[in-house]
């Protein structure tokens, strides 16, 4: 069987197009997945950034606490009442500063990760839709091959015009 130039033609393009869907949906997922690590990277990063932020201003905060116990030392100051009342509040208050930089480090890594997540499920349904996409190619080229002319019938057609 010989095909005319037309139709090799027609099958030829039908399988660069529906190869060129899959591949398409392929990479896409790729750098899905690439885009879905880098965000985790990130997210782990920031959790890192974080440790290191939270170390240190809890270092400073033990600065100034040290200072404050030794300047009311050095003034001769009980550290009974009103002074350990202040101390403990400011204690308090240096607490709540770390417990907030920690939550909104949370936050942000909550989101980073919940956008991987989201740039992974986008990967996937690129690779779908390209899966139908090439199924959708194949179909309409091989639609395109079929000549009526040239159709074989064997009796009469229940769909023939009267």
């Amino acid at each position: 069987m010989c095909l005319d130039p037309l139709t090799l033609l027609t099958v030829v393009g039908t399988g660069i197009s529906t190869a060129g869907a899959l591949a398409q949906g392929q990479q896409q997922a790729q750098m899905a997945e690439y885009q879905a690590r880098a965000q985790e990277q990130q997210a782990q990063a920031d959790a890192q950034a974080t440790a290191f932020e939270t170390a240190r201003e809890k270092r400073r905060q033990d600065l100034l606490r040290a200072n404050a116990v030794a300047q009311a030392g050095a003034s001769g100051v009980a550290l009974e009442g009103s002074p350990t009342a202040v101390l403990l509040t400011n204690a308090r208050e240096n607490e709540l500063d770390l417990q907030a930089i920690r939550y909104g480090a949370q936050l942000r890594q909550n989101n980073m990760r919940t956008q991987a997540s989201i740039t992974r499920y986008s990967g996937k349904q690129a690779r779908t839709a390209s899966i139908f996409s090439a199924g959708s190619n194949l179909v309409s080229g091989l639609s395109n091959l079929y000549d009526p002319n040239r159709a074989a019938y064997f009796g009469r057609s229940p769909f023939a015009q009267a």
